[in-house]
């Protein structure tokens, strides 16, 4: 029954988070509040971790997700349920897109899609963030935010724009701030 949980739970996300791996993220927000499966805090590591691996950030995460839930089988049914509605929504789309790419309506639809694809993806970014800098329900301003956090993403930020660092590839920002979050356990 687990599987069958973990294939429609991201199966759903799979459907409807549309733009790539960030639109997941309030997909798997409003999942984990739902079924137990990860807190907010196993949220934040398993973007920063898919967000520092090879492969498609959904997919590593429904992975994850699902193996830490159910183990191997588990993995497969979470990524399963994600990639399938991608699959059958461009079987679909290439059997009528041959016949409809000069129609305005098919070209419509498509422009359509990008206001909702960016919405998804700056919605992820904020939930990205307030998981990150911010640590909701402190008891006081000051223990509202994750100072340790905050601070690493000035000096990252600040250490893409100085022109000596500015040549230097983003995999090795990434790299570094998993290893500072890492040693400090950010």
């Amino acid at each position: 029954m687990i599987y069958l949980s973990l294939f429609l739970a991201f199966f759903k996300t799979g459907l409807f988070s549309i733009g790539g791996g960030l639109a997941t993220i309030p997909f798997l927000t409003d999942m984990g509040a739902q079924t137990g499966w990860f807190t907010h805090a196993e949220l934040a590591n398993m973007i920063a971790v898919s967000e520092s691996t090879p492969g498609a950030m959904g997919i590593n995460m429904a992975t994850y997700v699902g193996l830490t839930t159910a183990g191997p089988l588990g993995a497969v049914a979470a990524t399963v349920g994600l990639v399938t509605p991608s699959v059958i929504v461009i079987l679909i789309i290439a059997q009528f897109l041959q016949k409809f790419r000069q129609s305005k309506l098919v070209d419509a639809a498509f422009y359509g899609l990008r206001p909702a694809s960016t919405a998804l993806i700056a919605a992820a970014g904020i939930s990205v963030a307030v998981i990150a800098l911010l640590h909701p329900g402190a008891a006081t301003l000051a223990e509202h935010f994750n100072w340790p956090c905050i601070l690493l993403a000035v000096l990252v930020f600040t250490g893409m724009k100085l022109k000596p660092l500015k040549k230097l590839h983003p995999v090795v920002f990434i790299a570094a701030s998993a290893l500072i979050g890492v040693i400090f356990q950010l």
